[in-house]
């Protein structure tokens, strides 16, 4: 099990130098989201990606287990009714309804879950079938094999791999739900 960041620690998820060195346009265009997207983003933080997945999306539904981090999300991108929905809780027992969601972005954070599988599980019934699981880790905490056994997890529940890239700092991979 990796650091999981406390939500007093959050700056360093949300700072100028953060902001200037992640292209988060680039984010959502190779994680496959439109503007008619229904978006999951599993592991919300304090709102780095959340701000910018509100300007494109349809609709986001910001899941994140931390109290602290959900208090600093809804200051950065307050809950919209029909557009922004933030759910405080465990994304392995998220009670998200099936088949709601396009795209799930996991944006360096699914290396903290506790229970993956279950997570993993609960990601996919959450996403219609033909949509898109995107998943970013950063390299120095999550190893080649890793990142491998992660996609293998998703494979197992009837994901293909479409994309994938190891960076300096980020390692990433898309995958479709069979159809």
């Amino acid at each position: 099990m990796s650091f999981v960041c406390p939500s007093w620690l959050s700056f360093i998820l949300y700072n100028p130098v953060r902001k200037l060195l992640t292209d988060r346009g680039r984010i959502l265009d190779e994680s496959g989201v439109t503007t008619d997207s229904v978006v999951l983003e599993a592991g919300a933080g304090n709102g780095f990606l959340t701000e910018v997945l509100v300007r494109r999306a349809r609709k986001i539904i910001a899941v994140e287990l931390q109290e602290g981090m959900v208090r600093k999300l809804k200051k950065r991108v307050p809950p919209q009714p029909g557009k922004v929905e933030i759910v405080k809780g465990d994304i392995s027992l998220s009670p998200v309804e099936e088949s709601i969601a396009d795209v799930c972005i996991l944006y360096y954070s699914f290396h903290e879950v506790r229970n993956r599988e279950a997570s993993a599980s609960n990601i996919c019934r959450i996403l219609k079938k033909g949509g898109f699981i995107s998943i970013y880790e950063p390299t120095l905490e999550v190893g080649e094999k890793a990142m491998k056994e992660t996609v293998s997890m998703f494979e197992d529940l009837g994901c293909a791999l479409e994309l994938s890239r190891d960076g300096l700092l980020t390692r990433f991979a898309r995958l479709r739900k069979a159809s």
